[in-house]
């Protein structure tokens, strides 16, 4: 045992100083009857109006677009991929007549595909992490600037 004991303190060390490179917590998965509502993700996101926008953001303190997605799931216990790219292959097609409050409305603003990432919140609006220098914010999907860059939309959670 005396011998084994340098190998166990480095394998240990190793994983302690790994672990704390790049960490990001795991978001739980939760079974599909304590799946979280749509209204719970709506929630979750208005309480983060106001938040600063920050590249590769994924806390209050400021996030993305697909950051803000990714966190607002994660609080829900969903996991969800964290690049506006993967979120559009996941979750079920919807129609733009039959957008519920909770789905993930995507647009292409940058470039062509998906590149913009937003959670429906009803009634024609969405909350986003639009851009530098700006905060999460709740914008209308009427706005031309928008309903021109609609996408698709996915959905991910039940009512």
């Amino acid at each position: 045992m005396r011998r084994m004991l340098p190998v166990i303190l480095v394998v240990l060390a190793a994983i302690v100083v790994s672990g704390c490179a790049g960490y990001q917590p795991r978001p739980r998965v939760l079974p599909p009857a304590a799946a979280p509502s749509a209204a719970a993700i709506v929630r979750t996101a208005q309480a983060l109006l106001g938040a600063p926008y920050r590249e590769a953001g994924t806390t209050p303190r400021g996030f993305d677009c697909s950051g803000l997605v990714w966190y607002v799931f994660a609080q829900n216990g969903i996991s969800v991929p964290r690049d506006v790219r993967n979120l559009y292959r996941i979750g079920q097609p919807v129609p733009a007549r039959a957008i519920k409050p909770g789905d993930l409305l995507f647009f292409s603003t940058t470039g062509r595909g998906a590149t913009h990432v937003a959670i429906a919140t009803g009634h024609n609006h969405f909350i986003h992490a639009p851009k530098s220098r700006t905060v999460v914010r709740i914008e209308s999907l009427a706005s031309t600037y928008w309903a021109t860059r609609l996408l698709g939309v996915r959905r991910l959670v039940g009512s």
